[in-house]
């Protein structure tokens, strides 16, 4: 060998020396196999990066083992294939140490020899951990970044607290990729948290942790009572160990929640609710995460502050700010809404305006704050007197405004006076230590007779409440002959209760009588009053009073207890009593207690029910006939017979005829005055007949006075008759007597 050749050679050695010297002190991994499978080299970064001492280690296996399985078979189906074919492959994947994936980047690289044939493979690796880790972050922050975005354009469009939490949660979990978010807020006392919005992944979560915020509680969330004692974000970055999860850790590894941020919601000063936000990711809130989920909740609650504020000055231009009650704007607008109606229904509208008296007395007294107080409790008992609150206002200065509407009389606005607004009032209040008593003044307007727009409407009661602080009387109409009409309705009434209670209403009864044997068959019982001051008052004067005062289901109950008392009594003394029918009204059959009440008495009085039986007229049964039939076929089923009265004129249907559950058809009295002069009547009062008998049936005349009319109604097979023929309604003891003479001889 020339001396030039060995100079050459040691310079080969020498490079090769350094290219050795720097491949063994790389931080990437380098390392190169045979074609079997086996490591012939592997620098110490790559031993130490697989977490080899020795080559030997990495040699004793397969070089495409220390890959997961995933990128095992990306290097052996795509990255070898490549680099055989093209001299290289570059790609990411993974090497593994001590069972964890390592990211890296890695560069395969085939080496043949002169004959074209692969020699070995090699191969550089670099470990790109921190980079995938500084993606991962960045991602995570732009997450954030466009939770926040989005929240402070929601904060800018909402107008509502509910839409500001949904909204809140949506964006955490839609753009935040959070997996759960969820948003509760504080009871009064700050020991309870309730939900009230979430997103995402739940299933069941919230119904089974304890949202107590109270240390004592048993198994208390320890998190959401730090973040509401220290009024600061808290974050939880390994759910699995952290001792304040110890009592959720399961629930939350079942849903796959492995980090969680609570923060405090404040509106002002005061925190309102927590805000909560899960991540399926461990160490997910670091330092600039924590930065902007701190900006987060400072937005949202500056959100809070501000809806606040404008629900406060929403809430000040329609309601009164001492009573909470609705201000003069928000009650003209309703009683505005409410009028069009009333007229649509053709019912009356009454408006109320109430004053406290002596007001200005109790303020110099007791000082503005006693006032206030006052006002405050009579509002509050206003309100909880069973009216609609929405229909009741204070205007200030202890004027308080009622709308009555779907109203059929005048006085039922006087009742509302009397019964509701005075009761309320008349209890003493307790102010200041003291008991103070109040009185009002009203003034009434109705519509449509008095206006037919609320300002017109409050003008006129404004007059009356004026007139009736000169009069001195407790409330006044504006309208004189109003005023007098319901005060003789009212005092009318009145007399009426007393009626009641004193016993002072009476049965008559009218017989019905067998038109084939002229005997006694039944009786009718009718109500009437016998008023000490005027005597025997008619029935059209005091029974449409009971009816509209509601009276009637009293006066109705006793009519029908009294009638069962006349029979046992009757029946106890030997006479043939007949089974006694007692009139029912309207008012009392829409009664939801209607047939308990019928089922009551029958249970006072034994064995009463073959004895009684209830009469009804066509037009009420007609008024809700599948109501109706369902209520009398119960009362069939007790036993009582069922009549209906002035049969003809209630425009019945034949089908609805044949289903009602009745006994008896009543001919009204109109087609028998002219039964013998009219040839439409005969044929009316022929086809009633005709009906009765062909449903089976038994029909009655009312209102028979001749004897013609009688000859007529036996010629058409009528069953019974009554009328002032044989006997107009007589007291209890000249019916007795009736009955009585009835024994030995026929009337």
């Amino acid at each position: 060998m020339s001396k030039l050749q060995i100079l050459e050679r040691k310079r080969i050695e020498k490079e090769q020396a350094r290219l050795v010297a720097i491949i063994e002190a790389t931080p990437d991994m380098v390392a190169s196999g045979d074609s079997d499978g086996r490591a012939t080299y592997c620098n110490p970064a790559g031993l130490r990066m697989l977490g080899f001492e020795r080559l030997q280690e990495l040699s004793a296996q397969h070089y495409l083992n220390v890959h997961p399985a995933w990128a095992e078979k990306l290097v052996r189906e795509t990255g070898i294939p490549h680099a055989v074919a093209h001299g290289s492959w570059s790609g990411e994947t993974a090497l593994l140490r001590g069972g964890r994936e390592i990211p890296v980047s890695q560069v395969i690289l085939a080496h043949k020899g002169e004959d074209g044939q692969i020699e070995y493979l090699s191969t550089v690796v670099r470990d790109i951990s921190a980079l995938k880790e500084s993606e991962r972050r960045i991602m995570r922050l732009n997450r954030v970044y466009a939770v926040l975005s989005s929240i402070n354009t929601t904060i800018v469009r909402t107008r509502s607290r509910q839409e500001l939490f949904d909204e809140t949660c949506r964006i955490a979990v839609e753009q935040g990729q959070f997996r759960f978010a969820w948003v509760g807020l504080f009871d009064a006392e700050g020991a309870h948290l309730t939900p009230v919005a979430r997103a995402g992944f739940e299933n069941g979560y919230l119904d089974r942790i304890v949202l107590s915020t109270r240390d004592d509680t048993a198994g208390c969330f320890r998190m959401l009572v730090q973040a509401l004692r220290e009024s600061k974000l808290v974050v939880c970055n390994d759910i699995e160990n952290d001792p304040r999860m110890k009592c959720w850790r399961e629930e939350a590894a079942r849903r796959g929640y492995l980090s969680m941020a609570v923060f405090p919601l404040r509106c002002g000063t005061q925190v309102v609710g927590l805000l909560s936000l899960y991540a399926a990711e461990r160490d997910f809130f670091d330092t600039v995460e924590m930065k902007l989920l701190v900006e987060i909740d400072d937005d949202i609650s500056f959100g809070l502050d501000h809806i606040e504020k404008e629900e406060r000055l929403n809430y000040l231009a329609y309601y009164d700010d001492l009573t909470g009650l609705p201000n003069r704007a928000l009650f003209y607008d309703r009683l505005n809404q409410i009028l069009p109606v009333a007229e649509r229904q053709k019912t009356l509208v009454a408006l109320l305006l109430v004053n406290l008296e002596r007001m200005r007395d109790i303020n110099e007294t007791l000082g503005r704050a006693g006032g206030d107080t006052l006002l405050k409790m009579a509002a509050r008992r206003l309100g909880e007197s069973g009216m609609n609150v929405n229909h009741l206002a204070h205007f200030g200065a202890g004027y308080f405004a009622v709308a009555l509407d779907n109203i059929q009389r005048e006085a039922d606005a006087a009742h509302t006076l009397e019964h509701d607004i005075a009761s309320c009032l008349a209890k003493p209040f307790a102010v200041g230590g003291k008991e103070l008593r109040v009185s009002a003044k009203a003034g009434i307007a109705l519509f449509p007779s008095d206006g037919a727009d609320a300002d017109t409407l409050f003008r006129n009661a404004d007059a009356a409440l004026k007139k009736a602080k000169l009069a001195g009387d407790k409330y006044l109409f504006y309208t004189p002959e109003l005023n007098a009409r319901v005060a003789e309705n009212l005092m009318l009434e009145n007399k009426l209760r007393r009626a009641l209670e004193r016993e002072q209403l009476v049965l008559h009864y009218q017989p019905k009588i067998d038109l084939r044997t002229g005997n006694i068959s039944g009786l009718e019982a009718l109500m009437r009053w016998n008023d000490p001051d005027s005597g025997l008052v008619p029935p059209m004067q005091f029974i449409p009073l009971l009816e509209e005062s509601g009276l009637i289901l009293d006066a109705g109950q006793w009519a029908l207890e009294q009638a069962a008392a006349d029979f046992r009594r009757w029946r106890a003394n030997g006479l043939p009593t007949p089974r006694i029918a007692v009139n029912v009204s309207a008012f009392q059959l829409r009664h939801k207690d209607f047939v308990g009440m019928v089922g009551r008495v029958l249970g006072d009085a034994g064995d009463m029910a073959a004895s009684l039986g209830i009469e009804i007229t066509e037009s009420m049964i007609m008024h809700d006939i599948e109501a109706s039939i369902r209520k009398l076929q119960v009362i069939r089923d007790m036993g009582l017979e069922i009549a209906v009265d002035d049969f003809g004129t209630g425009y019945s249907s034949l089908s609805y005829i044949a289903r009602l559950p009745v006994n008896t058809l009543k001919i009204d009295r109109s087609f028998i005055a002219h039964i013998t002069s009219r040839a439409t009547d005969i044929s009316i009062t022929s086809a009633i007949v005709s009906l009765g008998r062909s449903l089976g049936l038994k029909v009655i005349a009312e209102g028979v006075e001749t004897e013609g009319q009688k000859t007529l109604l036996q010629q058409l097979g009528c069953d019974e008759m009554q009328g002032y023929l044989f006997s107009k309604p007589l007291p209890s003891a000249e019916m007795e007597t009736m009955l009585r003479r009835g024994i030995n001889e026929r009337p």
